[in-house]
């Protein structure tokens, strides 16, 4: 079947979801021999970066749900997933689905004592470690058995693997976990038809230039690369799944791979942002998609001046230089990005616009009440979406706590123009209440900091308000707001020179009166989650506390 045919069946198709995808595909008629998936690491006798067909792809599934089900694994059971290999993580996931059972997806950079009370509290079947992280959790309680390492599963009989699983829209189908930047993160439950409910509407729309061929930079374990992995599926589309993304490994991935999109978090481009793009074969790249927490406005200028793009002229379709840059804002909670806009060298809306919501959901600033404030006035995003997750799971409490009046509050603070446009301002707890009906936001002085000092490639603003703290040489005073900047120069910028009136006129009048120390840092100083978000709740413990004085 043609991909146009097969896109718009597979929309139409009431069965397929989340957990299904694969298998929907085949039965569908898309071609054994298309496209299927390509790892960085190797496949089960298949060298890295050796691409598999769906056929094979399908096999390699089907050899592990045997392997699983031989040992036990049945439909409602949630198993562990621990490793460091995309391979890992997105097969796993294939082939517990296809048994219906819940695989709980699990970012190899959790500390152990971290990942060990994380499974102990999902009550697992099972836990599926690579060998350097079953060592890791040697000695800790589970309360579930190990099952052995995600490759042995390729050993299984792909004949022996039973019949598909049959899912109902409601079912469960995977667990993903937050950034836990306080602590053990929340487990995030998404069902078969809410993990699909955007990826159904994209299959209805006209394919996007540069999703033909894709480089998937997303942290594997994430709620994000389920959706990629299924939505490449879906395009019948190449993709190349990285089990790293630190800077260096996606440029060296993009020369060699050639892709035409590539798809990452916020930090990546922060990462990329540091190098001198120039001096790299990027012009395969028509489309950078971020989502997650949005970007800034210098990192995604550095991207959209390389790479290129197609557009129509009176001539036709004309490939012309600068690619394009698509952000948004979304969550593990959320089941995709909420929110849209597209950036290229020519535009120039920046401010921590994120754009307008998407056709499948509804969004709203709220009051605390729960009330909608007008355009123009700071609240709380709330989202009521068919692709919002089902719940935190075991965890009621949270869950409940998350909802308000029919809204799904997500922590941050917005609001919205005339036009419809959103503008992120920052997480609610990045946030300082300074009094006088003033509120203090870390991510938008971040977003003015970075606008103005082209030799700062990346910073963090800390804002706090603590009893006896020492501002300048006065007196310590109580309920004192402070802001500490740290950041990140450039190459070849001074360390040395003082950039604290700059810094304070970025920060305008009121966030720039209760500055109190620019210091520059290295990358490796900051506190970062295992997605590479800054932990600010870590530096202003820590950081700040150490400094007060």
């Amino acid at each position: 079947m043609r991909t146009k045919g097969l896109r718009g069946a597979l929309a139409a198709d009431t069965e397929l979801g989340a957990g299904n995808v694969l298998a929907q595909v085949l039965a569908h008629g898309a071609d054994p021999d298309g496209p299927g998936l390509t790892f960085d690491t190797p496949v089960d006798g298949h060298p890295a970066e050796h691409p598999l067909t769906l056929g094979q792809l399908d096999e390699r599934v089907a050899a592990r749900a045997a392997w699983l089900h031989a040992r036990g694994v049945r439909r409602r059971d949630p198993v562990a997933v621990w490793a460091g290999s995309a391979a890992d993580m997105v097969l796993s996931f294939l082939a517990l689905t296809r048994l219906g059972a819940i695989p709980a997806l699990m970012n190899g950079k959790l500390r152990p004592e971290i990942a060990a009370e994380y499974i102990r509290r999902l009550r697992a079947a099972g836990v599926l470690a690579d060998a350097a992280h079953a060592t890791a959790l040697a000695g800790h309680d589970l309360g579930a058995p190990l099952l052995g390492q995600p490759a042995d599963a390729g050993a299984g009989d792909p004949t022996a693997a039973p019949a598909h699983h049959r899912h109902h829209p409601d079912d469960p189908i995977v667990i993903t976990h937050t950034s836990g930047t306080t602590g053990v993160p929340k487990a995030v439950l998404h069902s078969h038809a809410s993990l699909f409910a955007a990826t159904r509407h994209l299959l209805a729309m006209p394919q996007a230039q540069g999703t033909n061929r894709i480089l998937n930079a997303l942290p594997a374990p994430h709620t994000a690369t389920v959706l990629m992995v299924n939505q490449a599926l879906g395009n019948r589309a190449e993709m190349f799944l990285l089990s790293e993304q630190n800077g260096e490994r996606v440029l060296d991935a993009i020369q060699r791979w050639r892709p035409d999109g590539v798809f990452g978090f916020s930090v990546t481009w922060a990462e990329l942002a540091r190098f001198d793009l120039s001096g790299y074969d990027l012009d395969s790249v028509r489309l950078w998609f971020n989502t997650g927490d949005c970007s800034h406005e210098p990192h995604v200028r550095r991207l959209v001046k390389v790479g290129s793009r197609d557009v129509m002229t009176r001539d036709g379709v004309t490939r012309v230089p600068g690619s394009v840059f698509i952000d948004g804002l979304g969550s593990s909670e959320m089941g995709h990005s909420m929110f849209h806009i597209t950036h290229t060298v020519d535009t120039n809306r920046y401010g921590r616009c994120v754009g307008r919501p998407y056709r499948f959901t509804r969004v709203a600033v709220l009051d605390d009440d729960g009330d909608e404030l007008p355009p123009g006035q700071v609240g709380w995003l709330g989202i009521d979406s068919p692709s919002l997750f089902r719940g935190y799971w075991n965890d009621s409490v949270t869950t409940h706590r998350s909802r308000l009046r029919g809204w799904y509050l997500t922590g941050d603070l917005v609001y919205a123009d005339d036009e419809g446009r959103y503008y992120h301002l920052d997480r609610a707890v990045d946030s300082v209440d300074a009094g006088d009906g003033r509120r203090f936001f870390t991510a938008l002085s971040e977003e003015r900091i970075l606008a103005a000092c082209a030799d700062v490639t990346d910073c963090t603003v800390v804002i706090v308000k603590q009893d006896d703290v020492v501002v300048s040489d006065a007196a310590p005073r109580p309920g004192v707001v402070v802001t500490d900047v740290l950041l990140e120069l450039a190459v070849g910028a001074d360390p040395a020179e003082d950039r604290t009136e700059r810094i304070r006129a970025a920060l305008g009048p009121d966030v720039g009166a209760t500055l109190r120390r620019v210091v520059p840092v290295r990358t490796d100083d900051l506190p970062v989650t295992v997605t590479g978000k800054v932990r600010k709740v870590a530096l202003r413990e820590h950081y700040l506390t150490e400094h007060s004085s």
